[in-house]
């Protein structure tokens, strides 16, 4: 039987409950009055930093029209006071004054939101700090100096200085807009019926009109959903699956100059996406290099005007947008293969042709199990990227063809339909709507299949 390792864990001895249980009255003040365990304790500068943070915090919640209760008292509303303009005898103008802005409370309160959050958070580093001390000081054993806790971050706590700067960066730009975005979602935020500066909640409005299959806005949510997912299906798994084939063609015994294969797929990767993509729009034009060259050969009446309707028609479209998407992807995946497959045993190919198994039968017993073992996060990341793909969408099609009424076209994907929304529509809510429904799906997708996968479930599996 295999001995498997049992990690114990000890509770904390500093915790905020051991600190609140058994610290006594000065720990008890310290609640009040941060830092004061450290300045009885004897570390004297950790208490100030502690004291000038709280002292920070109070000043920013009780400035008036600034501070962070008005911010949270004109949550619940968003504001209701709107641009007036004032006569003014002495000069003889209209005087503006200015009125509420919904969005700046939405930002700010949120904001708000974040600083009690950091509050919280700091305020238990410094009762458990302070408490600490005390035990040490208690315990007659040296009470360790700010600069002795500067140091350590450098040695025994250098996680937490190195991990302390990039949580700080997520919890700004991804996790404060992220929450923002979603708030919005339950507003009116929008150009129709003018309401982008003032606007007010509206519940799950916003959701029923988009999952409702019945309205205009609905239809079009479910067309470029289903979509969508066909994009990201076909986009993902013949990239995988013919990136793969090309890498072994490439990699077999008998294949020569595989040094200069791998550089001209290279040469896909190096030129900047963005400029490939126009380029091949510029050529599936109506008038296009493709189709003047189709009607050269004489496969396309040059007299009567033929062409294909690659960027016109929807099925060309979404069929264009596919096999380009080979052409950007497939030398991504060469390279990921490449290493992969150098790392396969030699033994197993050995005895498979021993056994007498076709190269068929290897690949699909050996080759493609070890394949989809180490590249299941790959994949699963390169889904995600295709359901998000803005660039090839909006660079190729613009996500056209559009009919007469529609905000979203034949190719949008979610990603460029909710850029259309909120850039060109400003329908901020309903943009907001789809940006929470793709992280959701995206998010359950994601963590499910990986942590159901085996390079989750048996890392060792093929050591």
């Amino acid at each position: 039987m295999k001995k498997q390792n049992v990690r114990i864990e000890f509770p904390d001895p500093y915790s905020l409950s051991s600190a609140l249980k058994n610290g006594g009255a000065v720990v008890w003040l310290s609640c009040l009055i941060m830092g004061l365990g450290n300045f009885i304790a004897g570390q004297y500068i950790k208490g100030l930093i502690f004291l000038l943070f709280e002292i920070a915090a109070i000043v920013y919640m009780v400035l008036p029209k600034v501070g962070g209760f008005y911010w949270l008292s004109m949550l619940p509303s968003l504001g209701d006071q709107e641009m007036g303009e004032v006569w003014n005898e002495a000069k003889g103008v209209y005087e503006y004054t200015m009125g509420d802005n919904s969005q700046q409370i939405l930002l700010y309160a949120v904001a708000t939101f974040a600083i009690l959050i950091a509050f919280a958070v700091i305020w238990s580093a410094g009762v458990r700090s302070g408490y600490k001390g005390l035990c040490i000081k208690k315990s007659g054993k040296h009470v360790p100096t700010f600069v002795e806790d500067v140091k350590s971050l450098f040695d025994t706590n250098i996680h937490k200085l190195l991990m302390t700067p990039p949580f700080l960066c997520i919890a700004v730009f991804t996790i404060i807009p992220l929450v923002y975005m979603m708030l919005m979602a339950f507003t009116n935020y929008s150009k129709i019926g003018d309401h982008l500066v003032l606007f007010d909640w509206v519940g799950l409005q916003n959701f029923v009109s988009i999952f409702d299959s019945g309205s205009t806005i609905g239809k079009q949510f479910w067309s470029v959903l289903g979509w969508t997912l066909v994009w990201a299906f076909f986009a993902t798994f013949l990239n995988f699956f013919l990136g793969t084939f090309m890498a072994i063609i490439i990699d077999r015994p008998t294949t020569r100059f595989k040094g200069l294969w791998r550089t001209i797929l290279s040469l896909t990767i190096a030129v900047p996406q963005f400029v490939s993509l126009l380029i091949v729009r510029s050529m599936f034009k109506e008038q296009g290099a493709v189709n003047v060259a189709l009607q050269n050969l004489g496969i396309l009446s040059k007299e009567a005007g033929e062409v294909l309707p690659f960027l016109t028609d929807a099925t060309w479209a979404r069929v264009l947008l596919i096999v380009v998407n080979l052409w950007v992807g497939i030398p991504y995946t060469v390279m990921q293969v490449t290493g992969i497959l150098k790392n396969i045993p030699a033994e197993q190919y050995e005895a498979a042709r021993i056994d007498g198994a076709s190269v068929v039968k290897q690949f699909i017993h050996i080759t493609l199990p070890y394949m989809i073992f180490v590249m299941t996060p790959y994949i699963i990341t390169q889904f995600t990227g295709n359901i998000n793909n803005f660039n090839i969408i909006y660079l190729l099609t613009g996500g056209g063809p559009t009919y007469v009424g529609d905000s979203a076209g034949q190719t949008d994907l979610l990603v460029t339909w909710l850029y259309k929304l909120s850039v060109d529509r400003q329908e901020y809510n309903l943009g907001a709507v789809i940006g929470i429904f793709t992280f959701v799906v995206l998010s359950i997708v994601a963590l499910v299949t990986y942590r159901n996968s085996g390079s989750y479930k048996n890392e060792e599996g093929f050591k």
